[in-house]
């Protein structure tokens, strides 16, 4: 039977040929009822398309055998080839049993493919469901699912609660600001057509997060259901079988647990591919602010990126902030507590610390601050071992056994002398007393899957781990802490983030130790931090040894290193195989780098393809700074062209650079131009630079045109650079106007700049009153810069008041910047209560402008007093603050300083100490440190097993 696709070709070649392209595929497009599309017709007549109606491929034919009736044709072979005449190729009986044939080869094409698709479905859901089966961590109906389950701290039993043994209490709730707008989030992600929601309730410990979240469940309706997978595996594993499907909730009581894991990053980004597909999902997370920062660091571009999935997806992530106290809210606390006995007996205890006081955390403090008993002394060095554990990068569990083997170092030798045999019995007792029957300092670990704890480990309690963070940052454990960890821990992760805590402290023999431990426990990564030191130590040879394990492990920062050494050694093609393995492995400057070598030595070409090979792996910055290379070189059409390729590539501020730079360079009109391009693409910036031009140029309607649009695509604080420029040309009205609009766009800091005026203006209530708007946005810089502005005026009292409220919002440098005018005045001793006030905020750097005081005064005894509250970082100015009392006859007190910044990872303390010492710096640089502070003598450098046989 003929071919329908081939005859279709052929009518066309007939029409196109022997019919001189008539009739025209138009006209045939109207002789079917009802027409049919021109390109149909063309694409029927070339054999492209199926004609799916019958009666219009039959009306077409026909139409075109008239044609070839009128041009004589009919009769004629229609080629040599084919024995048929045109009169046969263009029969009706032809083409209808030819339709009909294709389509029922079609109909039956399609049925078979239907059952495969359905036998295939039927084969993967099959497959699903025996991998969720397989789950350990399984998705459940959400209202099965009860506030402990979820992580909610239990809660004190209040007075007169009884003695029946502990129980779970759940005290009554008291909303606060941040509870709307987390149910208000919850809320729209629950919708039928929402997208998947990650959103991340912030606060420190025992600030009610995961109570916060669990009040929010209340929005989810009830046919949603919930995950709440006990680690990493175990949420990859759900990932993986898609177990987390439409109406779903995952639940991530303490995020960073699964994030700083090992499979952190394939957690990360397995993550951020679900967020991309089909909701409604919400992801609800908790996380402590200080993890937070850990995670969303970007290193400086010669450093690791251990978190570089992690921080695009806390990008995505929409974040409610927790305060720390219920300062604010204080008056219907005390409406609950008439109706609740744990309410009641929290106020007492905490006051605005209500979450604290609820989950027993001054009461866990005061259990290791003031041990009693037998053992109490040996239990607070357990709970300090583990603290100390923590704060230094420990994320997993910790065995009894590195606690054992680590406290003898935080006891004195009286204290050791004394232990019993049973010293650790019963220190570990002491460390599980029941506080208040709501919790223990050290707490058993569920297994992962079935029931009871994991044998030989233990967990510190949240609220303990943050205080560790804070009372001991600037304490370096002995050696019996280093030493138990590299023999007892296990998690390959911890003893990488200890080695480095290690090093960090120039305690180099026990960083060298935790690295090999933890490349011999399968984290290669670790010896790429051990290749670090011994080039540093000046020991070339065996640093490159390591340098090449670490990069046969894959690690990214080794590759580029040792495609740097192929590049100087001239073997650029290996050089280059390297360079994109380091790239593939996430190292984002590698092609970067590699690419300006080329442009430097003039390979142009070669140069643009590594740019375009970045760009394709999601770095189309490397294209910009080629296109940068070659503007500050003069040739600017390459410059352009490239600039586009970037902006395509998603450089989002592309063009609006390249602007900038030709706007310094007094090209006016290209930069208009460029700006504009930018501005076309999307870049909120460039509208906000082209605004200001306006402005400048005395074209305010156009300005403030432009000002809105930056403010609504995203760049709010347009409006009120706007309103500034009008208010220091002295039009008080328009930009007063434009402030409002600033901030109706949600531009905090224009409230503020509202405040000032009304405050100059006298308005004194009306100044007040923004302020603390802008500090409820987030924004408490207005009421620092009122707090200084009625200290000038005089009125000091209203000057602290404002400062405090500041600090209490969350700005403790509005109480420095007043301490720093009543120093100033000569009041130094109001200043130094504020500085104490700030530093107590939080703010570190209050004790140096206490020390720096003290130190003018020549008060030696209360600066090393303050030395010994080092806070932390450790700022720059510790290096002179040391030299400036070794010149003033103070070399202990200098060396000291200089000690206790080392102990806090302050990375130039070795040098200081080598200068006061009058010691080389090399030895330091090669040996470090002791526990004590000490010079370390010559040390053999352990040789991980990891690095075996690497050539």
């Amino acid at each position: 039977m003929p071919d329908i696709f081939e005859d279709l070709r052929r009518v066309g070649v007939l029409k196109r040929g022997r019919l001189g392209g008539q009739p025209s595929d138009r006209a045939l497009s109207q002789v079917p009822d009802p027409p049919v599309s021109r390109n149909q017709v063309g694409e029927w007549l070339r054999g492209k398309h199926f004609p799916r109606r019958l009666d219009a491929l039959l009306a077409i034919v026909r139409r075109i055998r008239i044609e070839a009736k009128a041009a004589g044709v009919l009769a004629d072979r229609f080629d040599d080839a084919v024995r048929e005449t045109v009169a046969d190729l263009l029969d009706d009986g032809r083409w209808r049993s030819t339709w009909e044939a294709e389509q029922r080869r079609r109909i039956k094409a399609d049925r078979e493919a239907v059952i495969r698709q359905q036998a295939q479905a039927a084969l993967e859901q099959e497959e699903q469901q025996a991998r969720r089966a397989a789950l350990a961590d399984r998705v459940r109906p959400i209202r099965t699912w009860p506030p402990r389950r979820l992580g909610v701290h239990p809660a004190i039993p209040g007075h007169h609660a009884g003695h029946g043994g502990a129980r779970f209490l759940l005290p009554r709730y008291v909303p606060r600001p941040h509870d709307a707008e987390l149910r208000t989030c919850v809320k729209a992600a629950v919708a039928d057509a929402a997208p998947p929601l990650l959103v991340v309730v912030r606060g420190e410990s025992c600030t009610g997060k995961t109570r916060s979240a669990f009040e929010a469940l209340g929005a989810v309706p009830d046919d949603f259901h919930l995950l709440f997978p006990a680690d990493a595996d175990g949420l990859l594993a759900a990932l993986a079988a898609s177990a987390l499907g439409p109406r779903t909730v995952l639940w991530l009581d303490e995020v960073q647990d699964y994030l700083t894991n090992p499979a952190g990053e394939d957690v990360a980004a397995a993550l951020l591919r679900r967020l991309d597909t089909d909701g409604p999902l919400i992801v609800i997370a908790t996380l402590w602010p200080d993890h937070h920062k850990t995670l969303t660091h970007k290193p400086d571009p010669d450093e690791d990126d251990p978190h570089r999935h992690a921080r695009k997806l806390l990008a995505q992530a929409h974040f409610i902030d927790l305060p720390r106290t219920f300062a604010n809210n204080i008056d219907a606390v005390r409406d609950a507590a008439d109706h609740d006995r744990s309410l009641a007996a929290a106020m007492e205890a905490g006051g605005a610390d209500l979450t604290q006081a609820l989950a027993a955390g001054p009461d866990l403090v005061s259990h290791y601050e003031s041990p009693t008993g037998l053992h109490g002394v040996y239990g607070r060095a357990l709970m300090a071992v583990a603290m100390d554990a923590h704060r230094l990068g420990a994320a997993g569990t910790l065995p009894l056994a590195f606690l054992e083997a680590a406290a003898p170092g935080y006891l004195t030798d009286n204290e050791r002398a004394e232990a019993d045999t049973d010293w650790f019995t019963g220190a570990l007792a002491y460390t599980r007393t029941l506080i208040k029957r709501t919790t223990r300092p050290m707490q058993d670990v569920p297994r992962a899957s079935g029931m009871g704890a994991q044998p030989g480990v233990v967990r510190l309690a949240d609220y303990l781990r943050q205080y560790g963070r804070r009372t001991r940052q600037v304490l370096c454990p002995p050696a019996s802490f280093w030493n138990a960890a590299a023999e007892h821990l296990t998690m390959a992760s911890d003893l990488n983030h200890l080695a480095g805590a290690a090093r960090a402290r120039h305690r180099y023999r026990h960083a060298a130790s935790l690295y090999c431990a933890a490349a011999d426990a399968g984290f290669p990564d670790a010896l790429w931090g051990l290749a670090q030191m011994r080039e540093r130590a000046g020991d070339r040879e065996h640093a490159e040894r390591l340098i090449h394990g670490a990069a046969h492990a894959g690690h990214a920062e080794a590759l580029h290193r040792l495609a740097q050494m192929r590049e100087n050694a001239g073997d650029r093609e290996h050089a280059e195989r390297l360079v994109h393995r380091a790239a593939h492995a996430g190292h984002a400057e590698a092609l970067h780098r590699l690419a300006q070598m080329r442009e430097n030595a003039g390979d142009r070409e070669h140069a643009e393809r590594l740019a375009h090979r970045a760009a394709l792996s999601g770095e189309p910055n490397v294209l910009w700074a080629l296109a940068r290379m070659r503007e500050e070189a003069g040739r600017r059409e390459d410059a352009e062209r490239l600039t586009y390729q970037a902006a395509q590539a998603g450089h989002d501020r592309a063009l609006g650079n390249l602007a900038q730079m030709r706007e310094w360079a007094g090209d006016q009109e290209d930069a208009e131009r460029l700006y504009h391009a930018a501005a076309d693409a999307g870049d909120a910036s460039a509208l906000r630079n082209l605004a200001l031009r306006r402005e400048t140029a005395g074209d305010r309607e156009e300005a403030e045109r432009l000002a809105h649009q930056a403010a609504h695509a995203g760049y709010i604080h347009t409006l009120g650079n706007l309103a500034q420029m009008r208010e220091r040309a002295g039009d008080q009205e328009d930009a007063e106007r434009l402030y409002h609009a600033a901030a109706h766009a949600g531009d905090a800091d224009s409230v503020g700049w509202l405040a000032q005026m009304h405050e100059t203006a006298g308005n004194r209530e009306d100044a007040e009153r923004l302020a603390h708007q802008a500090a409820h946005a987030g924004h408490p810089t207005a009421l620092e810069v009122l707090a200084q502005m009625r200290e000038t005026a005089g009125n000091r009292e209203d000057a602290e008041r404002l400062a405090h409220q500041a600090a209490h919002a969350g700005h403790p440098t509005a109480l420095v910047a007043l301490a720093q005018m009543r120093e100033t005045a000569g009041n130094r001793e109001d200043a130094e209560l504020l500085y104490r006030a700030a530093a107590g905020a939080g703010y570190a750097g209050a004790w140096w402008n206490l020390v720096w005081m003290r130190e003018e005064a020549g008060d030696q005894e209360t600066i090393e007093h303050l030395c010994r509250a080092l806070p932390h970082p450790i700022p720059d100015s510790v290096g002179a603050l040391a030299e400036e009392w070794e010149e003033a006859g103070h070399p202990e007190a200098a060396e000291r300083l200089c000690r206790t910044a080392a102990d806090a990872g302050y990375r130039d303390a070795l040098w200081g100490l080598a200068h006061i010492r009058k010691e080389p710096k090399d030895t330091y640089q090669r040996y470090g440190l002791e526990p004590d502070g000490t010079l370390a003598q010559p040390w053999p450098w352990p040789e991980p097993r990891a690095a075996a046989g690497v050539p």
